[in-house]
């Protein structure tokens, strides 16, 4: 063959290879919009608004666990006078006691429990560490979390990981260069404030006062003040935050000012990052040039920004026999829509092998559970736990204690008078009125409204945590 023929011939094949590239790439074309979508007005602005929502919605779920923890560190500092018992409010660096278990006139803490008495305590460590002091609870169950200012729950004293003897806990802010005394045992946190959240077991019907008395041997005082008996916190105040008033976007504002005080985990750098793009950096939070689509777009990010949270109980849930609950609540990673809804209807939940927390709003037929119905909850057998268990009642309303005649705001291992069968199984009628027949006595108020149930589970055993111990079926009365 000549050597013309051969270069016509290389020719012909690059011609027509490059004919089917330019096809394969127009054919490509046709399924990627970006190659072919005009930059018009109206796409850069219809962008614009999309940015914004995704933006502002990714900056809520994120953000919301810390806006909710400064908001709590002030409303939990800021103490009423009377004080109420059921109340564990205190100034900044004091502890606060309730004295009494929560009744339905408890209207702090959204989901309280009625079997221990609560401990908070919001601390400032931007000056110096904080040492915790824990009496001998000669084997009561207690526990203290510390909650970094993000809903992370970094350490747990207590019954479980620390035993209950007494002993010294230096919680130590982030930075801090000096030395701890000898016998004292170092928490890091990654936050100069933290949140103290602790439960004292209380069993049905026990004297208060012995209690009250233990509750005094926790003392909380600064490393320079740690052997000093006589120390008395001096009157502290956090900073307001700022006042929103009717603004639609005064979340942003708020996540802002948080941020001045809490710096963005390095993790989450890259997307905080993201957010300048509608004004939200580490100067604070500027809308000047926002478009009206771009601030109609944030408020509705705001507004679904709650459901994205709700979800979570589905997407990083369990359900097992109509009951939901989730793991993972001391190690949420970057599962941040569950951090946003612990942080807040369930703010303070602990990690399972601490306690469970079981929830159910619907019975056996997927309805939900109404105050107009009666219905029984059957088990076959006790929680298996290594600390004590309850089963509690809540108005799905407003997430609270519901009132009843006879103030039974729970059932569970120390309920006096619980009907038990020989084989260890038992039923538990739950309806606003009281019952008639064998079970009587296990009777659990419930609303007249619509409602749900927390299943406590404190210290669950491995039957509990590997899923074998069945869950009690609710089961609607004809």
């Amino acid at each position: 063959m000549s050597a013309m023929r051969i270069v016509a011939l290389s020719s012909l094949l690059a011609a027509t290879m490059l004919a089917a590239a330019t096809n394969a790439i127009a054919r490509s074309a046709d399924n990627d919009e970006l190659l072919t979508l005009p930059t018009s007005k109206e796409n850069i602005e219809a962008g614009l608004e999309a940015d914004a929502y995704q933006t502002g919605l990714s900056a809520y779920i994120w953000g919301y666990p810390l806006v909710r923890m400064e908001r709590v560190a002030r409303q939990y500092s800021d103490v009423p006078d009377p004080k109420p018992a059921t109340s564990y409010r205190a100034p900044v660096n004091q502890i606060g006691w309730a004295t009494l278990l929560a009744t339905p006139d408890a209207k702090d803490m959204p989901t309280a429990n009625n079997d221990t008495l609560y401990l908070s305590a919001v601390v400032d460590l931007s000056k110096e560490p904080f040492i915790l002091h824990v009496p001998d609870t000669n084997d009561r169950y207690y526990v203290v979390d510390v909650f970094d200012m993000w809903q992370n729950l970094a350490h747990y004293i207590g019954r479980r990981t620390t035993g209950t003897k007494a002993g010294d806990y230096a919680i130590v802010p982030p930075g801090w260069k000096g030395k701890l005394p000898k016998g004292v045992t170092r928490l890091d946190v990654s936050t100069d404030k933290v949140w103290l959240w602790g439960r004292l077991r209380v069993n049905q019907g026990e004297a208060m006062e012995p209690l009250v008395k233990l509750q005094q041997q926790f003392t909380l005082r600064p490393l320079s003040e740690w052997k000093n008996a006589k120390y008395v916190a001096t009157a502290a105040k956090l900073p307001d935050m700022p006042d929103t008033g009717s603004d639609p976007l005064g979340f942003y504002k708020q996540l802002a000012f948080a941020l001045k005080s809490n710096a963005v985990p390095p993790q989450d750098k890259a997307l905080f990052g993201q957010f300048a793009r509608f004004g939200l950096t580490k100067d604070g939070f500027d809308d000047s040039k926002l478009t009206q689509p771009q601030r109609d777009a944030l408020v509705r990010a705001l507004k679904d920004g709650p459901k994205v949270a709700v979800s979570a109980l589905s997407s990083s849930g369990t359900e097992r026999n109509g009951w939901s609950w989730v793991r993972g609540l001391d190690d949420f990673g970057y599962t941040y829509p569950l951090r946003a809804l612990v942080a807040g209807p369930y703010l303070g939940g602990q990690g399972e092998k601490e306690a469970m927390y079981p929830l159910r709003s619907t019975d056996s037929r997927g309805d939900q559970l109404e105050g107009s119905k009666k219905y029984v909850i059957h088990f076959n057998k006790a929680p298996p736990v290594s600390a004590f268990w309850s089963l509690t009642v809540y108005n799905a309303a407003d997430k609270m204690l519901v009132d009843n005649p006879i103030q039974r705001y729970k059932l569970g291992t120390d309920t006096k008078g619980l009907k038990v069968n020989a084989d260890g199984s038992f039923d538990v009628p739950l309806q606003s009125t009281k019952p008639d027949g064998e079970f009587a006595a296990n009777w659990l108020p419930a609303p007249s409204g619509p409602f749900y149930m927390i299943l406590r589970l404190y210290q669950p055993k491995d039957e509990v945590l590997s899923g074998k111990y069945d869950l009690p079926q609710v089961e609607p009365v004809q």
